[in-house]
């Protein structure tokens, strides 16, 4: 039997309206699963951003940390440094106030004496020569023969051997010394300073360790007092 058209029409419709009815399904199914591609997309650029940043901000955070260390090892090494120049200036000014303190021991004539005495019996026995030649301050050239006089026989008696001395009156020591001699071998090669300043330069270089515990207390960390 045939349709008639009202029929074709009528079918036609309902074929349209399932095909729109399936194309809208597709195409609800299409955005949603292009929304949920995008949510996931989106997770990993979000994540990956995060990631990022908390990279970046770690790497800023220990390069701070970095450069704390360094500023506060700088800093400390700089009041190191300040205490131990405080230190040093402090020794420096014991050392000058002694140096001025020289000059009153050879104001004492019986004092000096005694200890050119020393000097140049000493000086004697470091050079070990049989020519000697003195060198001391204008004003003490009398203490001097006296004192070379004196030790002359005592040396002769130590060594067994002969000494010559000769006390230098076109050379003398600078007025600047304090006092005591100098005293050469013959061909002056071989000099011995006896100088009161030499004296304290050396007592000074002996017991700095001494005078750093009496000054500063004694240092942990040092292993060995030279």
């Amino acid at each position: 039997m045939a349709l008639s058209d009202a029929d074709v029409q009528k079918q036609i419709k309902h074929m349209m309206a399932f095909i729109e009815q399936e194309a809208n399904e597709k195409a609800e199914e299409i955005d949603a699963k292009a929304e949920e591609e995008f949510n996931i997309e989106k997770g990993r650029l979000v994540q990956t951003q995060r990631l990022k940043i908390m990279e970046y901000y770690e790497k800023k955070e220990k390069q701070i940390e970095q450069q704390k260390k360094i500023q506060m090892s700088n800093l400390m090494n700089q009041a190191r440094l300040k205490v131990l120049k405080a230190r040093d200036d402090m020794i420096s000014d014991l050392l000058n106030d002694a140096r001025q303190r020289l000059a009153n021991v050879a104001r004492d004539p019986s004092r000096y004496a005694a200890l050119m005495d020393g000097l140049v019996l000493q000086g004697f026995y470091q050079l070990l020569e049989r020519k000697v030649t003195i060198r001391c301050r204008k004003q003490d050239v009398g203490i001097v023969q006296a004192a070379v006089q004196k030790n002359i026989p005592i040396y002769k008696a130590a060594v067994k051997d002969n000494l010559e001395v000769r006390i230098d009156q076109e050379n003398f020591l600078s007025p600047e010394v304090s006092g005591g001699i100098e005293l050469y071998n013959a061909d002056g090669k071989i000099k011995v300073s006896n100088t009161l300043e030499s004296r304290l330069n050396l007592i000074a270089q002996q017991m700095m360790p001494e005078i750093r515990v009496t000054l500063f207390g004694a240092n942990q960390n040092r292993k060995f007092m030279d």
